[in-house]
């Protein structure tokens, strides 16, 4: 059997596989929260390796199988196809790529999305390395679903998530996920961030503008005292001269 009738066989159909269905996300607060776990990934973060952030896309884990739609995820050692006129290059993919992501993260917007039964199961089962569940309206918390936490992360071991304690390091991924309290696009609220080791939050492109922007205005305060500092030097500098020829002394031969 040649190579090329080989690929044929194995190579499945995607006429018929649904890659955008068009259904919106959730709410405001859920699409900014979306938005803010992919794009400072992309502005500030330099790994070694190529990624893929990306939310609410779907994420197709076995053939003949309905994908799930993580609110975001972080798929490492991984690019985006360069051809999306193509179907299989629209959607994650995993034989594709030929891996899952690391990380799958689920904001909670109701009760009825299942992400602590069904879902959680499900990225245990098909080896998500780390599955995060975020509760910023309290949905889970009012029914003490998450025992009073607004975010929990767990780490697969053996086929099953063990809970990570506060301050969440995802060590194979060299990324952590904290609370924030903050402004983005003009909301003051708690987000869920990734952070360094630290846990500094990695930055989203208009937060490095405003940092160097300060940074900038820091080093042109400095050059300006710089220079008042200098000018005042001089300035004393002639006054002791012409106090030292008015006295009769040359301030060269001193």
């Amino acid at each position: 059997m040649t190579s090329q009738l080989l690929n044929e066989i194995l190579a499945p159909d995607y006429t018929n596989i649904v890659t955008e269905d068009d259904t919106p996300v959730d709410n405001f607060q859920s699409e900014k929260q979306q938005r803010l776990l992919v794009e400072p990934l992309y502005s500030s973060w330099k790994p070694v390796v190529p990624f893929i952030a990306a939310a609410n896309v779907g994420l197709f884990y076995a053939l003949k199988q309905d994908p799930i739609v993580p609110d975001a995820f972080l798929s490492l050692d991984v690019e985006v196809p360069q051809d999306w006129n193509l179907k299989q290059n629209r959607s994650y993919f995993a034989w594709e790529l030929g891996k899952f992501p690391e990380v799958v993260i689920e904001v909670v917007s109701n009760r009825k999305g299942g992400e602590l039964e069904g879902k959680k199961q499900d990225y245990a089962r098909i080896g998500i390395a780390y599955y995060a569940v975020f509760d910023p309206l309290q949905q889970l918390q009012k029914a003490n679903e998450l025992n009073g936490s607004l975010l929990k992360v767990w780490a697969l071991n053996a086929k099953q998530y063990v809970e990570l304690p506060d301050p969440f390091w995802l060590e194979a991924v060299g990324l952590g996920l904290t609370l924030w309290e903050g402004k983005f696009e003009g909301r003051q609220e708690l987000w869920l961030r990734w952070c360094d080791r630290q846990g500094q939050v990695i930055l989203t492109g208009a937060e490095r503008s405003a940092q160097a922007e300060t940074q900038l205005e820091v080093e042109r305060q400095r050059t300006a005292t710089e220079r008042q500092r200098a000018e005042a030097e001089r300035q004393r500098a002639d006054r002791l001269a012409e106090q030292l020829q008015a006295m009769g002394i040359n301030p060269d031969e001193i």
